[in-house]
């Protein structure tokens, strides 16, 4: 007889998108780095670990403490921030989805998104990529955009000059840390509408 093929190790993937370093840690294009850091600690995740050329930490997320909290399914999740640089963060997230046997639906990208306002944040499953090269890295990764994305508001300058655009995706926040905070929340908050609702098969 054949051995049964084991179902997927977790029920989500989540990838924050970033880059690695101190020099970068604080700016826009790292919104994806925050939002997973603050589901791993509102999750009580870990630890954490390097594999997957990234940080990596699984565990249960919700079922715990009282009132809504407690009335949430209980969810195996995954939470990576790939340490690849943003624009081959495909050579991360590819190799992770694959060992944790998910399906391409169970892969949540947590990003930065110029085209909304700071502050707004919009979920979509698939959809154009925008021209964001991480995004790209891991479509290709992944063999396709139908993953799940929760795109994180951060403006755009004013001008559409390239070079001037870059560095305003990559440098800091201009709006108070408060205002941050809270985007940073929203944006967990979205990915967790995702999380607590219906798994998908296997």
């Amino acid at each position: 007889m054949f051995p049964a093929r084991r179902g997927p190790a977790v029920d989500w993937l989540i990838v924050g998108l970033g880059n690695p370093g101190r020099e970068h840690a604080k700016g826009r294009h790292n919104v994806g780095f925050m939002v997973a850091g603050e589901l791993i600690e509102r999750w009580s995740l870990g630890p954490v670990r390097e594999r997957f050329r990234g940080r990596i930490a699984q565990g249960r997320a919700g079922g715990a403490g009282t009132g809504t909290e407690a009335e949430r399914p209980r969810r195996q999740v995954a939470v990576l921030c790939p340490l690849t640089y943003m624009n081959d963060a495909g050579r991360s997230v590819g190799p992770a989805r694959g060992e944790l046997r998910l399906q391409l639906e169970q892969v949540i990208v947590v990003h930065d998104e110029i085209d909304l306002q700071f502050g707004e944040v919009r979920a979509r499953t698939g959809g154009g990529l925008a021209g964001h090269n991480g995004l790209k890295s891991v479509s290709r990764a992944l063999g396709g955009p139908g993953f799940r994305r929760v795109r994180v508001g951060v403006g755009r300058p004013a001008s559409t000059d390239p070079e001037i655009v870059a560095a305003y995706v990559l440098g800091r926040f201009g709006e108070p840390p408060t205002e941050v905070a809270q985007l940073i929340a929203r944006a967990c908050g979205e990915v967790e509408g995702i999380v607590f609702g219906p798994v998908l098969a296997a």
